[in-house]
C-alpha cells in the first residue's frame, strides 16, 4: 500500500526543475522577488517558464521569505510545495526491473539519521541504474526538503519504499532469487564476490554499521580495501563505491 508523506518542500534549483520535468505533483511555486524585477538570473527564469507551462501557481516573495520558509537553509531563491511524496511498495520496485529486463538491483539502508545522506545515497542509486531504495519507517532518516534537495532530483525518479522491518523484508526478498550484501570492514573483499544477479546492497548507520540481526540476514559481507590513514568511509561514499563495483560486474 502507498503511504504519503505530508505536503512536502523541495529547495533548490535543480531538485525543483527536474521535480517539475518529472511530472510531479507541484502546488505552487515560490520564487526569489529580484527574479522578476531584473530577469538576469537565467536558470530561475527557466524554472519559472517551465512551471507556466504545466500551469503550476508562481509567486515572487523577498528573499528573506524564502529564507524563513526554508528547511534546507540553501533554497537558491526557490521553494517548491509539492503534494505529499508518494513512497513506493517494494512490489513496485520489482516490477520497475522486471520491466526493464534486467535482474533486481535495490539498495536498503539500516539506520541512515543523516537526511543529507539518504539523499546522496538516493542520487548513488539513481545513477548505479538501482531500481530503487528501501528504508525503515522508524529511527531512520525519511523524505524531507533536505533529502529531495540533496539527491539532486534524483528522488523524483528513483522510488523509495517505507517498510517495518529491513531484515523481515530482507528474508522475504530472497523469495525473489535476490541475494544480500551488507558493507562491514571485517567482510570480504569486495572484487572477490560474486555481486552479479539480482542483488540487494545493504548499507548500516555510520557509527553503528549494520545492526546484528539485518547483517545475519544477508548472505555476503562486503568489505572496500583502503590504503589512507583513516579506517572508514561516510556512508553515502561506501554506498557508491559498493554500488559501482555491483554495476562493473553487471555489465
Amino acid at each position: 500500500m502507498h503511504s504519503r508523506c505530508q505536503e512536502t518542500l523541495i529547495e533548490g534549483r535543480n531538485a525543483v526543475l527536474e521535480a517539475i520535468k518529472s511530472g510531479k505533483s507541484i502546488d505552487r511555486i515560490i520564487l526569489s522577488g529580484d527574479t522578476k524585477t531584473d530577469g538576469k538570473d537565467e536558470s530561475l527564469k527557466k524554472i519559472a517558464d517551465l512551471a507556466r507551462s504545466k500551469n503550476i501557481y508562481l509567486k515572487y516573495e523577498n528573499r528573506d521569505v524564502l529564507d524563513k520558509a526554508s528547511e534546507s537553509g540553501r533554497h537558491q531563491g526557490v521553494i517548491a510545495y509539492a503534494f505529499g511524496y508518494e513512497y513506493a511498495d517494494v512490489k513496485d520496485v520489482l516490477a520497475i526491473a522486471k520491466e526493464r529486463g534486467e535482474s533486481p538491483f535495490l539498495i536498503l539502508l539500516d539506520g541512515i539519521e543523516d537526511p543529507h545522506k539518504l539523499g546522496a545515497i538516493i542520487r548513488t542509486a539513481n545513477l548505479a541504474g538501482a531500481h530503487g531504495v528501501i528504508i525503515p519507517k522508524h529511527r531512520a532518516a525519511g523524505l524531507t526538503a533536505t533529502v529531495l534537495r540533496t539527491s539532486a532530483g534524483a528522488a523524483n525518479y528513483t522510488p523509495v519504499a517505507q517498510v517495518a522491518n529491513i531484515a523481515r523484508t530482507i528474508e522475504e526478498l530472497k523469495k525473489e532469487n535476490i541475494w544480500f550484501v551488507c558493507a562491514d570492514m571485517d567482510g570480504t573483499v569486495m572484487y572477490d564476490l560474486d555481486l552479479k544477479g539480482g542483488i540487494g546492497l545493504v548499507i548500516g548507520n555510520e557509527g553503528k554499521g549494520v545492526s546484528r540481526i539485518v547483517r545475519e540476514a544477508c548472505d555476503m559481507i562486503a568489505s572496500i580495501p583502503m590504503k589512507g590513514d583513516i579506517d572508514s568511509l561516510n556512508a553515502s561514499v561506501a554506498c557508491g563505491v559498493l554500488a559501482y563495483e555491483i554495476v562493473r560486474q553487471r555489465r
